[in-house]
């Protein structure tokens, strides 16, 4: 089952177990939010639209961690007016799972019985990668003698 979110002005196809990346939501990580804007849900028979919206669906989600996106440059210049103005933007995002879908009459105690599940499923491997540590000069002039 899929169903297609509206959150941060963006519209996002989901489905129960991905990870997203969208524009900041409150809440720290582990908390449970409930997405209530459902434009539409399939994959179980016909497809539901909504007119905009689909009345009671809900998608549970877990915030995995509120993170900030790369750093963007923004320069404005106009020619042969000496007028130039440079400025930088990170933008606050927020990593969420999808726990589960309700098409209709989605109540919070089920979203959160759902999204737990799901909370308490997740692994290690579910978490981000880091970077690998850059290998110290010293060892690198050894291997050189």
């Amino acid at each position: 089952m899929y169903a297609v979110i509206k959150t941060g002005g963006k519209q996002y196809k989901v489905a129960s177990g991905d990870v997203i990346t969208v524009e900041r939501l409150g809440g720290e990580a582990g908390s449970v939010v409930a997405i209530d804007q459902v434009l539409a849900i399939g994959g179980d028979g016909a497809l539901k639209l909504g007119k905009p919206l689909l009345e009671g669906a809900a998608v549970a989600a877990t915030i995995v961690e509120q993170t900030r996106g790369d750093k963007i440059i923004v320069f404005k210049k106009k020619r042969r007016q000496n007028y130039r103005r440079k400025n930088g933007h990170r933008q606050d995002l927020t990593v969420l799972r999808i726990g589960g879908i309700a098409a209709s009459g989605g109540s919070d105690a089920a979203l959160k019985a759902t999204a737990s599940e799901t909370k308490a499923g997740k692994s290690k491997a579910d978490k981000p990668a880091k970077k690998p540590r850059a290998k110290k000069k010293a060892a690198a002039s050894e291997e050189s003698e």
